[in-house]
């Protein structure tokens, strides 16, 4: 991590080069006071706790920790701080691959993430899904390169039109899905990052909120039985994860999913994965052969989990909250009724830490990269 802005001032010389939270449009002045820099490493020391108590370490050779995260609005959301893109870059370094949805056309938030992530970490980016359904969003993978290569498999899945029916519901995905493969270790493996259609309304014309993520799920499995059936072996081992927007009630929407051989992780299967802690929108799916494995702990579970860093920065305590005051008075657009404790506690928790994080929580699994043991001793087996 790149951590050299949030020295004193009087530390720093007029380099520009040698800073990352700069405002170009404002001839390069600093977006951190020493105010700012201050409160910011407080909170990254109590970030980083929480992070090490709740993700696993990194091990050289033993495994690799998968993360998937829909950071709202990433790139065009309004007054996103520097100091919130140094909690969004710590969160992210506490992983090796990370998969994030939402990202906008502007990607000069991602790119100033990266900088602070360091040169070991690499990405890649799809183009953004045109027209209104596409919601100005791409998707994009940070990976530390010193743990995870790309293994040159990058693509967008667009549905074939004799997939279609003859009278739609949808003829392709609002947002389009992407196909990426990595290597570590011993595993190759392909991710399919998705963005489901969101809501849960009947809607007074036209199909359910409900069918139009059925029918999104459905044309996306079809498209994947035949890769999976064609692709060369390595990337047969396939894992959909994202922002599935699917409801508590939307088993049947998991059952195309799973009908398939997708299995979800343990460590994930029924924990809410918003902000407000009501849904299970992010999910992630396995479908891989038999040395694939995820790391388990002494009961059995395979090692996964919400990472809730609310928890850590950007907390629901009257202390914390009144250092946020003015930042908030000049992110609301009419801030007229800002007037007192209970106004900018709501206006805390319901708007300014979701536009400053977002309004969902990395999810990550553990999975085991190293299965050469297990691999020679069935060989061993077949003598």
């Amino acid at each position: 991590m790149w951590y050299n802005d949030l020295r004193p001032d009087s530390e720093l010389s007029n380099d520009r080069y040698a800073l990352a939270m700069l405002d170009p449009e404002d001839n390069y002045k600093r977006l951190l006071s020493d105010t700012d820099k201050k409160r910011t490493i407080e909170n990254l020391l109590r970030l980083k706790e929480g992070l090490a108590e709740h993700v696993p370490h990194k091990r050289v050779g033993a495994n690799l920790l998968l993360a998937s995260w829909n950071i709202k609005n990433f790139g065009t959301i309004k007054d996103r701080t520097a100091e919130s893109l140094y909690y969004i870059a710590e969160i992210i370094n506490a992983f090796d691959i990370v998969s994030v949805q939402e990202v906008n056309s502007n990607i000069t938030q991602f790119k100033k993430v990266l900088r602070l992530l360091g040169s070991n970490w690499k990405h890649t980016l799809s183009d953004v899904t045109e027209g209104t359904w596409g919601n100005d969003e791409r998707f994009g993978f940070m990976y530390n390169s010193d743990r995870v290569t790309h293994s040159g498999l990058s693509g967008e899945l667009v549905i074939p039109p004799d997939l279609i029916d003859d009278n739609p519901i949808i003829s392709q995905l609002k947002r389009t899905p992407t196909f990426t493969g990595f290597e570590s270790e011993w595993k190759k493996f392909s991710i399919v990052s998705v963005h489901l259609h969101p809501g849960n309304d009947a809607n007074d014309s036209g199909p359910t909120d409900q069918e139009i993520r059925k029918e999104e799920v459905r044309l996306l499995i079809e498209v994947l039985k035949e890769k999976m059936e064609t692709s060369a072996y390595e990337d047969r081992n396939m894992i959909i994860l994202g922002d599935t927007n699917l409801h508590k009630e939307d088993e049947d929407i998991v059952k195309l999913i799973t009908d398939e051989g997708f299995v979800e992780s343990d460590g994930l299967k029924g924990k809410f994965t918003n902000t407000s802690l009501s849904q299970i929108y992010d999910r992630i799916f396995f479908n891989v052969d038999d040395y694939f494995k995820l790391v388990q702990d002494a009961n059995g579970m395979q090692s996964g989990g919400v990472f809730n860093l609310f928890d850590y920065v950007y907390r629901n305590d009257p202390a914390e909250i009144q250092k946020y005051h003015q930042l908030m008075l000049a992110h609301k657009d009419d801030p007229s009724n800002l007037i007192n404790d209970d106004a900018f506690s709501y206006y805390f928790n319901r708007y300014w830490k979701r536009d400053q994080m977002s309004d969902h929580l990395p999810v990550w699994v553990e999975i085991k990269s190293d299965s050469s043991e297990e691999f020679l001793r069935n060989k061993l087996d077949d003598f």
